[in-house]
C-alpha cells in the first residue's frame, strides 16, 4: 500500500538557485504563462517576476514573448492582472477580432476595439445622433463574427417618453461597422450624425500588460481618417463619405434627412495600411468542418452544436507558408495562435465533423517536429504550462508528441484517406520513437525536466499513444508495433500497483510520483484522462491503465459532488488543499476535461456519472449563450443559479467549442472503422438529454446521420453506401 506525500515541491531550477514561482491566477488562466520559445527548449518552470508590465506571451504567435510598449498605463495595473474579458462581446474571424461591451460604444477603455493580427486598429468609435448618444436597448451576438447593438433616441418635442428613432449598429470582426437610423416620427427629421474615432495601434500583449500607450493623432485620409505609428498605420473609410472630417478631433460628420418611417445607413471600414478586406478561413471554401445540425428534446442541443461549429470556424487559421492547410487557434482574446497540444486535442474532438482539420493540424505540427539527434528528437515542441498548486509546470510538448500518433490513428478510423495517412506516418513514427527513447529501459515516461515528477496524466497519454500507434504501424507494415504493445502491458501492470493509493473509501489514483517514489495524492480532473483510452479498429476502445475495480472507483470519485459541481467537472476536488473555485487547475470547471470525462465514463459503462456531468455542462452552456468558455468557476450549482464566469477565460476557445461537439456525439456512441468499412454505435442507454438527432456528420468521407431515441436506441439514417453497421 502506498502512502501519500505532501504537496509536490517544484525543483529549484533558477539560475541563482531560487525556487521558481507559479504564475498568478489571472495570467495562468489565460495561458499567458506559456512563456519560452514555444519550441520545447524551455523545459524549466517559468519564473514570474512581480513587476508591472511583465512580458505576456504573444496572443498571435502562441510562442514569442511580447515586449510591452514603454508608454505608462493610464490606470494602475497590477502585475499578472489581465483586463476582464467575461463581460465583453467578442466577434471572431481570425485574424480579425472586434471586442465590445453591451453598451455598443467603443470607448477606448480596456480591450475594446477592432483588431487585425493582434494589433488594435481602432479603439474608439463613439456615435452621437442629434447631439446625443443613443440609449442602449439590446446587444447580442448574431454569429461568431458579428454583434448587433440597438439603441433609441427621442428627438421630437411631442409629450411622452416614446422614442422616435432607432439606431442599429452591426459590428463585424472583418473590420466593418454598419450604422442604420430608422425614423418612426410622422414628420421628416433632419439628423446630424457624428462619429468620434481614435486608436493607439497597440498590440494585444501591451494592452493586457496595461501599457497600451497614448492615443495617436489622426489625419484626413480619402473619405475618412488615418493614424500612423512605429508599427504601421490604420485607416477608417466611410460610405457615404462624411460631409466634414476633423482630424484634430478625430471626428466624422454627416447630416441626414429621414422621411417619415424612412431609414438610412452608413458603413465604416477599418483596415491596416496596405491590407484589403479580411477573408477569414472559416468563411471560405477552405473551411474543413462539416455543417452538422442537431435536433432533440432538449432545446439547448441545436444551439450548442451550431454555436460550437461557428466558434470553431471563427478560430481557424491558415499557415501562411502552406495556405492549403488550416488549424485552430487556441482561444480569444489571449491566445490567437497555434498551441500544439490544444490544437491536436480540439482536432481530435471534432473528428465527427470530418478529417480535414485533423490533417491540416498534423501537417502544421509535423513541420515543427525536432529532427536532429538528441533527447528531443521526434518531439513536437510546446511551452511549459502551470498544472495546479501541487505540481510544477508541465511541458505541453510532451502532451502534443503523444497526441500526434493518436490523432492520426483515429483520423484514419473516421475516414482520413490512405495517401494522407502515409504522408503523415513518418512524423508519427518519430513521435513513437521519442516515446520509446524517453521511457528507455524504465516503465514510465518521466517529466522532461530533470528531477520532475512522473505524472499520472502523462502515463495515460503515453499508454494510449503506444496502443493506437502500434496498430497504425501494423496496418502499414511498419516495424515497432509489438515493442510498443509489450511496453504498454508493462506500464499497465506497474501503474495499477505504483499509482494507486489505498484507503478505506476504496482508493484513488495518484496525481504523480515524486522522484523518491512518494505519491502525490490530490484528486484532480486530470484523472479523467485515465478513462480516455482511444479507438482501435472495429470500434473497440483500447485497454485502459486501470483495472475494472479501479475504473469503477474512479468513476464514483468523478461523479461525487466533490468533483461534479453540477455545472461540470472541477479541476480539483472541493475538499483538497489548495482548492480555489476560480483556479484554472485548482477547482475551476474546464470544459475540455469535463467532455473527456463524459466520453470516458460513457465508454466504460458509467452512464449515471457521465449523464450528470453532461447535463451540467449543457445547462452551463445555456447561461453563456451556448458559447462555452474554456473554464468557469467550480462553485456548487444552486437552484435558479448560473455558473460564475472566469474573468480571464478565453471565449471562444478551441477546446471548449470542440468539447461541445464531443459531448453531443458521445450520446450516439459512434465508433467508425473506415478502413474496414464498418461503423458501430454504442449510445448512452439512459438518453440523458432525451431524443437526439445528429445530421451532417462525416464518416468515411460521406455524410452521416444518426438518431438516438428516448430509450437509448440508435439508428443510422444516412451513411456512405459501403459502410456496414458493426456488431
Amino acid at each position: 500500500m502506498h502512502q501519500p506525500t505532501p504537496p509536490f515541491a517544484a525543483p529549484d531550477t533558477s539560475a541563482a538557485g531560487r525556487r521558481t514561482t507559479l504564475p498568478s491566477l489571472a495570467v495562468s488562466s489565460a495561458h499567458a504563462r506559456n512563456r519560452g520559445s514555444g519550441q520545447g527548449q524551455n523545459l524549466g518552470p517559468p519564473t514570474v517576476r512581480p513587476r508591472p508590465g511583465a512580458p505576456l506571451s504573444s496572443a498571435w504567435s502562441g510562442t514569442e514573448p511580447v515586449t510591452p510598449r514603454s508608454a505608462p498605463s493610464a490606470t494602475p495595473h497590477r502585475a499578472g492582472d489581465l483586463p476582464p474579458a467575461h463581460k465583453t462581446m467578442i466577434g471572431v474571424a481570425l485574424p480579425g477580432l472586434v471586442i465590445s461591451t453591451e453598451e455598443g460604444q467603443l470607448t477606448g477603455l480596456g480591450l475594446e476595439g477592432f483588431y487585425r493580427a493582434g494589433r488594435r486598429l481602432l479603439s474608439r468609435c463613439r456615435l452621437r445622433v442629434a447631439g446625443r448618444e443613443p440609449v442602449p436597448s439590446q446587444a447580442r451576438m448574431t454569429g461568431a463574427h458579428r454583434a448587433r447593438f440597438v439603441g433609441t433616441l427621442r428627438t421630437s418635442s411631442a409629450p411622452g417618453p416614446d422614442p422616435d428613432v432607432m439606431v442599429e449598429r452591426t459590428r463585424d470582426a472583418d473590420g466593418t461597422e454598419r450604422i442604420t437610423l430608422r425614423s418612426w416620427s410622422p414628420h421628416p427629421l433632419r439628423l446630424p450624425v457624428e462619429v468620434a474615432l481614435g486608436t493607439d495601434l497597440a498590440d494585444l500583449g501591451s494592452i493586457a500588460a496595461g501599457r497600451a500607450g497614448p492615443a495617436l493623432s489622426a489625419s484626413v485620409h480619402d473619405s475618412g481618417l488615418r493614424w500612423s505609428g512605429t508599427a504601421g498605420g490604420a485607416s477608417v473609410t466611410a460610405v457615404p463619405p462624411p460631409a466634414d472630417a476633423l482630424a484634430s478631433a478625430g471626428l466624422l460628420r454627416w447630416e441626414f434627412l429621414l422621411p417619415p418611417g424612412g431609414s438610412m445607413s452608413l458603413e465604416l471600414r477599418v483596415r491596416p495600411d496596405g491590407a484589403g478586406p479580411l477573408r477569414a478561413v472559416g468563411r471560405t471554401a477552405a473551411d474543413p468542418l462539416a455543417s452538422a445540425h442537431a435536433t432533440g428534446d432538449d432545446p439547448a442541443v441545436p444551439a450548442l452544436l451550431r454555436t460550437s461549429i461557428e466558434d470553431l470556424r471563427a478560430l481557424l487559421l491558415r499557415d501562411p507558408a502552406h495556405p492549403a492547410g488550416v488549424h485552430l487557434a487556441a482561444g480569444v482574446p489571449w491566445r490567437c495562435g497555434l498551441a500544439p497540444a490544444e490544437a491536436l486535442a480540439a482536432a481530435r474532438m471534432t473528428l465527427p465533423l470530418g478529417t480535414r482539420l485533423a490533417a491540416g493540424t498534423l501537417r502544421a505540427l509535423a513541420r515543427t517536429q525536432h529532427r536532429g539527434p538528441g533527447p528531443r528528437s521526434g518531439m513536437i515542441p510546446g511551452p511549459r504550462r502551470d498544472t495546479g498548486p501541487h505540481l510544477p509546470p508541465g511541458c505541453t510538448g510532451t502532451e502534443a508528441t503523444l497526441l500526434f500518433p493518436v490523432l492520426l490513428a483515429e483520423a484514419r478510423r473516421w475516414g482520413l484517406c490512405e495517401h494522407e495517412t502515409q504522408e503523415l506516418l513518418p512524423a508519427a513514427e518519430r513521435c513513437l520513437a521519442w516515446l520509446r527513447t524517453t521511457a528507455g529501459d524504465g516503465t514510465y515516461v518521466p517529466d522532461p525536466h530533470p528531477g520532475g515528477p512522473v505524472r499520472c496524466e502523462t502515463q495515460a497519454h503515453a499508454h494510449r499513444a503506444a496502443l493506437l500507434g502500434a496498430e497504425l504501424l501494423d496496418d502499414f507494415g511498419r516495424p515497432g508495433g509489438d515493442g510498443l504493445r509489450q511496453w504498454a502491458r508493462r506500464l499497465r501492470t506497474s501503474f495499477q500497483r505504483d499509482f494507486w493509493i489505498d484507503d478505506r473509501a476504496g482508493g484513488r489514483p495518484a496525481a504523480a510520483r515524486a522522484p523518491d517514489g512518494r505519491l502525490v495524492p490530490h484528486l484532480s480532473a486530470a484523472a479523467a484522462h485515465l478513462l480516455d483510452t482511444g479507438l482501435l479498429g472495429g470500434g473497440v476502445p483500447a485497454p485502459g491503465l486501470l483495472d475494472p475495480v479501479q475504473t469503477d472507483r474512479l468513476a464514483r470519485l468523478l461523479g461525487n459532488p466533490a468533483m461534479d459541481s453540477g455545472w461540470g467537472l472541477r479541476g480539483l476536488a472541493e475538499r483538497e488543499a489548495g482548492y480555489n473555485p476560480f483556479g484554472h487547475r485548482a477547482g475551476a470547471v474546464r470544459v475540455q476535461e469535463t467532455a473527456i470525462a463524459v466520453a470516458g465514463l460513457a465508454a466504460a459503462g458509467h452512464e449515471k456519472e457521465a449523464g450528470s456531468l453532461l447535463r451540467g455542462v449543457v445547462a452551463a452552456a445555456g447561461t453563456f449563450g451556448h458559447r462555452l468558455p474554456e473554464m468557469y468557476a467550480g462553485e456548487q450549482r444552486a437552484d435558479a443559479g448560473a455558473p460564475l464566469p472566469h474573468p480571464a477565460a478565453c471565449r471562444p476557445a478551441a477546446t471548449a467549442a470542440a468539447a461541445g461537439v464531443l459531448l453531443l456525439t458521445t450520446l450516439a456512441g459512434i465508433r467508425p472503422d473506415a478502413p474496414a468499412k464498418t461503423v458501430t454505435l454504442r449510445p448512452v442507454r439512459d438518453a440523458p438529454l432525451g431524443e437526439l438527432g445528429l445530421t451532417g456528420l462525416r464518416v468515411a468521407g460521406a455524410p452521416f446521420s444518426v438518431r438516438v431515441s428516448r430509450l437509448g436506441l440508435a439508428m443510422v439514417e444516412e451513411a456512405a453506401d459501403e459502410l456496414q453497421l458493426g456488431a
